[in-house]
């Protein structure tokens, strides 16, 4: 499979069916593992690192239920691809940077991706649409049980599994939830939860991960340490604090509606408005009046759109998949025409309805 098709289509964990899915875009688990037979790869020579690529490979090869998995070398990928698995979520953008032998498996519903090479060998990820920890969660089990079977990994038996980063030895493992807040945003109460998660031991993040910004009023919320807890130690403590701010973005909602209706409705009509008819338009305003239409969508103010549309509007407006979609490299000045011309395409589909 081309990149290309990739493109076109829309990641199962973009769908927006899964629970809480109003306010919860995805649920992403990622294991950190290496082989036991090679040094980490910030000491591994190249020949090291072509030597686990092609372990992982025939790791993968050896396993009947993955015949159809799509593979990408990313190392042969020029910075426009590598970039578009970056904005699909199904590469970190330390894989995209780092240079010599890495690749990506990626199941053909991108609900998982194995990445070879990052900042550890493998960084097996699972993302579910909603909140659905107990089901990536028995995912990812049984992915890191198929690969262990063909491969040996580093493991300590008092420390538990051995990682580059030392925050991760023990599980190696990374639960994170992405939420969409922007009633929080709005009433300026999304630093007070911050605060409070963080004294939890939970980090924030924004919607590419760690060193990334809050873009859209999305934000990634994740362990940070994994050593001295069990896996499901680590599911548990993030499953049981993500109800407690999805109630807290609920009644920030419920208190714009009782108390400035009206502003909201301008607010989000507004934001829809310029999406509509915007000539030129830049993908971090795209992203910010989005994620307006996207809870008046869900607060009633917006009717005949879906919610699986404007998921799939946050991902193909951005730089790499517009180029991808058009077929041609763009300048930003063009690319942001473009956009303007692929949100008018999308969205005035509902208007010429009505």
């Amino acid at each position: 499979m081309k990149l290309e098709e990739l493109a076109d289509r829309c990641g199962e964990w973009l769908r927006g069916s899964g629970p809480q899915s109003d306010i919860v875009i995805s649920s992403r688990i990622r294991l950190a593992r290496n082989l036991a037979a090679f040094p980490f790869i910030r000491r591994c020579s190249e020949a090291d690192r072509q030597a686990v690529d092609r372990a992982f490979r025939d790791a993968v090869a050896a396993v009947e239920e993955w015949k159809d998995i799509i593979f990408f070398d990313v190392n042969s990928l020029g910075t426009l691809d590598r970039q578009f698995l970056v904005e699909r979520q199904l590469i970190s953008r330390e894989l995209s940077e780092a240079s010599g032998a890495r690749s990506v498996f990626v199941d053909r519903h991108e609900t998982f991706s194995l990445m070879i090479n990052e900042e550890d060998h493998l960084r097996v990820q699972v993302m579910h649409s909603g909140l659905d920890l107990t089901a990536a969660w028995e995912q990812i089990s049984a992915i890191d049980d198929a690969l262990g079977k063909n491969v040996s990994f580093a493991f300590h038996q008092r420390l538990g599994y051995l990682t580059a980063c030392p925050t991760n030895v023990g599980t190696g493992m990374r639960v994170s939830v992405m939420l969409h807040l922007p009633a929080l945003v709005i009433t300026q109460q999304i630093e007070k939860v911050f605060r409070s998660l963080q004294k939890m031991g939970l980090a924030v993040r924004g919607l590419y991960g760690e060193g990334s910004q809050a873009m859209g009023d999305f934000y990634q919320i994740s362990n940070q340490i994994t050593l001295g807890s069990s896996e499901v130690d680590l599911v548990k403590q993030v499953g049981e604090v993500i109800p407690v701010i999805i109630d807290y973005e609920r009644q920030a909602r419920a208190f714009l509606v009782k108390e400035s209706r009206k502003d909201l409705h301008d607010r989000v009509s507004r934001a829809f408005g310029i999406l509509c008819t915007a000539q030129t338009i830049s993908s971090e305003e795209t992203l910010h009046l989005l994620s307006s239409v996207r809870m008046g969508i869900n607060m009633g103010l917006i009717q005949d759109l879906e919610i699986p549309t404007i998921n799939k509007l946050f991902i193909h407006t951005q730089p790499a998949h517009l180029q991808k979609l058009r077929g041609i490299t763009l300048e930003t000045a063009d690319r942001n025409v473009e956009r303007a011309l692929y949100l008018q395409t999308h969205l005035r589909k509902r208007t010429d309805q009505n």
